[in-house]
């Protein structure tokens, strides 16, 4: 009976599994072709080998520096402007007492969550061009007109300031509900010794969200390359290639536009054997820090 039972569960693991052979191990075969000189009429099996020769062509142009400089800055900002931000809505929304206001300012900020990146681009292309909003508004006060996606001053802030407003209201979740666990017993001997509502936050609110902070700041860590692809990729244009750049959009651009299937390989395998190493460096100071663990 209990092997039967058993044998249901793996059968429902069966497309899952399938799914992650195609797409995850798969392709990995094709990590050969960043260490030959590609060609694809001859395919992998013919086409030459050339070492590490990818790799150092790579540490030898100029736009290796600039790429990885964009995509750590624009990660890094993203990664801390979406901790800061949730955290102060998420602890400003606790404080509401109309339940019917908190609940009406949780749905508006979840939604631009769930749309796609498409649909967004399209609204801040049209609200930042020159004849926008934003600079219709710049103009009523006697500025002048600001091209913003083709500024590289503005561009990297743009992108960390609209993705931050795309996803800070989902990910104010987790630290609602580690608001929800706070003793409110805690509260009650705090109103006793005369506490106001500020030193409550202070002394109470803010060190219990503490742990929760440190275990999703670490955590980012892993993902300190990846600057968000879809984003940058629907709102960026050659002009702003110096400061929005990054390792994603650079590896589509030289692999699958220039053809340059070897070196696009090369860059992509580099990227993804750092991300690796941040991975299990951010679990390790998880579980340090937060005593977090995954097994």
């Amino acid at each position: 009976m209990m092997r039967g039972f058993q044998r249901h569960y793996h059968l429902m693991l069966l497309p899952g599994v399938a799914l992650l052979v195609v797409f995850h191990l798969v392709p990995l075969f094709g990590v050969a072709i960043a260490f030959q000189d590609f060609n694809i009429g001859l395919g992998l099996a013919r086409s030459p080998w050339i070492g590490l020769e990818n790799f150092k062509y790579l540490f030898q142009i100029r736009d290796s520096k600039t790429i990885f400089y964009n995509t750590v800055f624009i990660s890094g900002g993203k990664i801390i402007a979406g901790i800061v931000v949730p955290v102060t809505f998420a602890v400003l929304l606790n404080e509401l007492r109309a339940a019917a206001f908190k609940r009406w300012v949780q749905t508006v900020v979840y939604l631009p969550h769930f749309l796609s990146w498409v649909i967004l681009a399209g609204v801040l292309i049209d609200m930042l061009s020159t004849g926008g909003i934003v600079n219709r508004l710049i103009a009523s006060f006697g500025g002048t007109n600001i091209m913003f996606l083709a500024s590289n001053d503005w561009f990297p802030w743009i992108l960390i300031g609209s993705d931050t407003w795309k996803d800070f209201g989902f990910a104010a979740i987790v630290y609602l509900a580690a608001l929800a666990g706070i003793d409110p017993t805690l509260y009650e001997a705090a109103e006793i010794d005369g506490a106001t509502r500020w030193q409550k936050m202070r002394y109470i609110t803010l060190p219990s969200l503490a742990t929760t902070v440190i275990l999703l700041a670490t955590l980012s860590i892993g993902n300190i390359l990846n600057a968000g692809f879809d984003q940058i990729f629907n709102l960026y244009n050659p002009l702003v290639y110096a400061s929005g750049d990054v390792i994603d959009t650079y590896v589509y651009r030289v692999g699958l536009v220039q053809a340059q299937y070897g070196f696009a390989t090369a860059v992509g395998l580099l990227k993804s054997v750092i991300g690796f190493v941040l991975i299990v460096v951010s679990y390790r100071l998880a579980y340090r820090f937060a005593n977090y663990r995954i097994f």
